[in-house]
């Protein structure tokens, strides 16, 4: 199979992390014999350095026409800490992500038997866990209007959302429960926000089309407190834009570092893959970041986009090999055994 990917880099430990990425599906092509066709493009504090744009037209077309979009990372610090910066990196994430209809992310979370002591939980609390939050990504506070008034001493941000832009995402949700133990879990703030009493309104009129999917409708803080509590009590989670970028960021330690989570952000005709933690300026350059996110996005690539469930189980396999004996970066090395980001690429490339 000949697979056109759109390659976006983006910035901070996004080259590096991408790079191993890139190896590591290089060497899976090499040993099922497919042909990967890499199309880089520009994206974030990169492009808007380049060509004064964090998501250029011609990253467009790429990304477009292309059959799946693997992606880096975005940010840089002379943005963060610039607040009257009017062009961001991350407004070239939220225009891409409009732009190619990528409206529900998917951040699966579970854990690795050989690193289950890492995480801050105990043990008897994370065991087994195996989750999947979709979050509904192209509307909400985000997107909805936002400024000042009163001379800029107030600020205002609209949360806006269409029946819709609901049913899409839940269809998404109530498809993948019927696939896994039949859970579907919503969550909203419908004792407080419109928005969300027309969250759980739309779910519940869906419920008589999955008449096998038992469905929990949850506040956000009460989820935010049991992922804590008992993550392995949950199975598919569903939820609004900014309610599911803080839940799978707090989901997404269980499993003991930030730099092993993959996901993937999808649409009607386009899908992009990338992990999930953010582009750490701080270690960029240094060869210590954690590409295992990233290698493990790109298995979600050739399963999901493509359909080639044992090359993305091949990945899978050797990224468990690699924490097992320790072969891992910083964030997750013992006794000073660390292994630099493009060691660890090399391994998992050797060990395919």
């Amino acid at each position: 199979m000949k697979l056109n990917i759109a390659l976006l880099a983006g910035d901070g430990i996004g080259p590096e992390v991408i790079d191993q990425a890139v190896k590591v599906c290089d060497a899976v092509a090499k040993k099922f014999s497919h042909e990967i066709n890499w199309i880089p493009a520009l994206t974030g504090a990169a492009a808007i350095d380049a060509v004064g744009e964090p998501y250029p037209d011609e990253t467009h077309e790429i990304c477009v026409n292309a059959d799946a979009v693997l992606f880096g990372a975005i940010g840089h610090p002379k943005y963060d800490n610039d607040p009257t910066a009017k062009i961001r990196p991350e407004q070239g994430l939220l225009k891409m992500r409009k732009k190619l209809g990528l409206f529900a992310n998917i951040r699966p979370t579970f854990t690795f038997p050989s690193l289950i002591d890492k995480s801050p939980l105990k043990r008897e609390r994370i065991e087994g866990t195996d989750l999947v939050f979709l979050r509904e990504l192209t509307g909400g506070i985000y997107f909805g209007k936002k400024g000042r008034r009163d001379n800029g001493e107030t600020a205002f941000d609209n949360c806006v959302y269409t029946k819709a832009e609901i049913t899409r995402l839940a269809k998404k949700g109530f498809e993948l429960a019927m696939t896994r133990s039949k859970k579907l879990c919503c969550v909203d703030k419908a004792n407080v926000l419109e928005t969300s009493r027309l969250w759980r309104e739309t779910v519940q009129g869906m419920e008589k089309d999955y008449p096998e999917v038992e469905v929990s409708y949850e506040f956000v803080d009460a989820v935010a407190m049991r992922l804590v509590q008992w993550p392995n009590s949950y199975d598919v989670l569903i939820t609004e834009n900014l309610f599911g970028d803080i839940l799978t960021d707090e989901a997404s330690v269980i499993s003991g570092s930030m730099g092993l989570m993959p996901s993937a952000s999808v649409g009607e005709n386009n899908s992009l893959y990338e992990p999930i933690h953010g582009s750490y300026p701080q270690a960029a350059g240094k060869d210590i970041a954690n590409p295992l996110a990233t290698v493990l996005s790109a298995a979600m690539m050739f399963e999901d986009a493509f359909g080639l469930k044992e090359e993305a189980e091949a990945i899978r396999e050797v990224v468990n090999k690699s924490l097992a004996q320790g072969i891992v970066t910083v964030d997750l090395a013992e006794n000073d055994k660390a292994y630099k980001t493009s060691e660890v690429g090399a391994w998992l490339v050797e060990n395919l």
